[in-house]
């Protein structure tokens, strides 16, 4: 037998403030027009005065312990990967574990990859899990990046929105060893800091003492992100000898449609075997998977025995994938 790590279960949280294009184009010169051709977002969430990353976080958390008939007393660990803390210290996730009532079971920690951060927290997670450390663990992306923004600087507001998914995940020891055993098939994590510049945020306790803004050089970023995740995609499928035509669902991190329409198109897959969450969403960052998949799951799209592919990149550069059989 094979020791897997399955997820069992999903939650999500949106924010109830929506900011839709017109509204953003009342405070920096832009339009739908603009923000819709370069990015295919419509709109997004935006988290609401004192509205907190770990109140998010909670929300999401909580309903993906229902769904699986849980309660915070059943879980060993929490990841929760963000890059909007409620606070330098402590991690936002050991609040997380106060609100559902976990206690001083097990452990609490926060992961920061920027976008990419839900793939590393689930890679953690599956490693803990398969090495007999846990059993079940909540794994969280929760971003308040509205915080973050320069709402002057239009190539970069326009493109983020608030939000939180998480995954419940527990230890399968049914496995075989081969591709159609059902969890967690494999993670793939990789970095590059030498082009830490070209995305990043320009404030740190360390540096300026202040959060800061994000800055970005779009170009750079989407000629990166499109070699990297289609790399790491064909990485993912190369482990149990698989082709893209082998996916049932794509799930992108949610940056931008022309990012995934360009990694889609290097992968020759279908458009309608592709998650997309951006239009409404925008960029959460490291939520946009779990929301993403939330949305598939409970809609009907993912059905058990699917083969999804779950794949993001995000500033440092950081990047990622994980293949799972639901």
């Amino acid at each position: 037998m094979t020791r897997r790590t399955r997820i069992i279960s999903c939650g999500s949280y949106l924010p109830a403030g929506i900011m839709t294009n017109e509204d953003i184009a009342k405070v920096v010169n832009t339009s739908n027009e603009w923000i819709e051709q370069r990015t295919g977002i419509k709109s997004r969430h935006i988290a609401a005065q004192g509205e907190t990353t770990s109140e998010m976080a909670t929300h999401a958390a909580r309903q993906a312990l229902a769904k699986a008939g849980l309660t915070g007393l059943d879980i060993d660990a929490i990841f929760l990967a963000t890059t909007t803390p409620d606070q330098t210290f402590p991690a936002t996730a050991v609040t997380v574990q106060d609100n559902i009532g976990m206690g001083d079971h097990g452990f609490a920690l926060d992961l920061q990859a920027v976008c990419s951060g839900f793939i590393y927290a689930l890679a953690t997670a599956d490693n803990f899990v398969k090495s007999g450390q846990i059993g079940r663990a909540l794994v969280i992306g929760a971003e308040r990046f509205s915080s973050l923004l320069d709402w002057t600087d239009r190539t970069t507001c326009v493109l983020f929105g608030d939000g939180a998914g998480a995954v419940v995940v527990e230890v399968d020891e049914t496995g075989t060893g081969s591709a159609k055993d059902r969890g967690i098939l494999s993670t793939h994590l990789h970095s590059e800091g030498a082009h830490r510049s070209l995305l990043y945020v320009d404030g740190g306790p360390s540096t300026t003492q202040t959060v800061g803004h994000v800055r970005m050089n779009g170009k750079e970023v989407f000629r990166h992100a499109v070699t990297r995740m289609g790399e790491v995609v064909h990485e993912a499928l190369a482990q149990y000898h698989l082709k893209p035509e082998d996916i049932r669902w794509l799930i992108p991190h949610q940056a931008n449609q022309r990012i995934i329409d360009s990694t889609v198109a290097k992968l020759q897959l279908p458009p309608d075997r592709v998650v997309m969450t951006v239009s409404q969403h925008g960029n959460t960052s490291a939520a946009s998977i779990p929301l993403a998949l939330t949305v598939a799951i409970e809609d009907g799209r993912i059905q058990r025995d699917d083969l999804l592919l779950l794949e993001a990149m995000g500033g440092g550069f950081t990047w990622g994938a994980a293949l799972v059989r639901w």
